[in-house]
This record gives C-alpha cells, structure tokens and sequence, in this order.
C-alpha cells in the first residue's frame, strides 16, 4: 500500500525534552587526563541566539581509536538560555590520515533535519592543512569548522544561517 507521503516538520521547539541527561556534556571525568572543555553558542540566520538547540558530539579518543574501552566519545548538551553549550572531553587524536576532529550535529527549531558539521583544532595546522576533508571545503570558509583555544579548551560557535553560516555537511 503507498499513498501520499506526509509533509515533512521541523525539529523542535520541545526537541531537547527528554533527550538530554545530567552526565550529557560529560564525555570524560574532570580530573580524566587532558580533559578540555569544548564550548561556543548556536546562532540563527538573523544572529540570535537559538536557546532551545541540542548539539551532539562524538570523536575518536586521544589515540584516534573509536570505541576505546571507558572512552564513550559522545555527548550531548541542550543549548541554554543565551544559545550556549559546553561538552567536557578530551582533544581526540587523528583517524587514518584525518586532523584531529570532532563531529557535531545540531538540531533545533525551524530545521527539517538536523545538521552535521566538524570540529577542527586551530592549534593543528599542519593535520587541518594535510586533512581531505577542510581541503575540500573552499578557503574562505574553513574557518567556520575550527575551534579557537581558550584557557580551559576550545571555543566553536555554530551559525545556522546567513553570510557567516558554518560549513555542514551531507550524511
């Protein structure tokens, strides 16, 4: 049987309920070594802050191993009342000929999907430099996929929309 296919909706605004939980942000204890903080905010395409966003992280450990044993490499936190996140986790190591890199998606209210993009590190230029990936994207733009270091990690803002939008990437 086949009919019509129902239109699509858009994620949110409750997108967040339930899908968070206390240890979320936490992919690694504070005390693990080489914990770093991975913060920024989400803006729309009129570059205000998206408070009711949900940002979802996964990465490869400090080796470059996905699947490490004690290593959950995924974490996910609602964005807050000014749009901002924070997942606590370590820099992960490369994966076979890729720069060290977080995968982010976000979802979030007016979007049909949720989107993808990546985090790269601005203090590993010779990987981001080798890396197939940011190579393809066009030069000008390759800045909106790395996080800037901070005192107690990394800082990545995501814009959803507009002349500064963050590169995301089909799946």
């Amino acid at each position: 049987m086949s009919g019509p296919e129902t239109p699509s909706q858009t994620v949110g605004p409750y997108l967040s309920i339930g899908l968070s939980w206390d240890e979320g942000p936490l992919v690694v204890p504070d005390d693990a070594p080489g914990a770093v903080w991975l913060r920024g905010e989400i803006r729309d395409g009129g570059g205000e802050v998206v408070q009711d966003a949900l940002v979802e992280t996964w990465q490869a450990g400090p080796d470059g191993e996905f699947h490490a044993p004690g290593f959950r490499g995924f974490g996910r936190c609602p964005t807050d009342d000014d749009g901002r996140y924070a997942i606590r986790t370590v820099k992960p190591g490369a994966v076979a000929g890729h720069a060290p890199r977080i995968d982010v998606t976000v979802f979030a209210r007016g979007l049909l999907h949720r989107v993808m993009t990546r985090v790269y590190f601005a203090d590993e230029p010779s990987a981001n430099a080798a890396d197939p990936v940011l190579a393809a994207v066009p030069a000008e733009r390759r800045a909106t996929l790395v996080a800037e270091r901070t005192e107690d990690g990394y800082r990545f803002d995501i814009t959803l929309q507009g002349p500064d939008e963050t590169v995301f990437f089909a799946v």
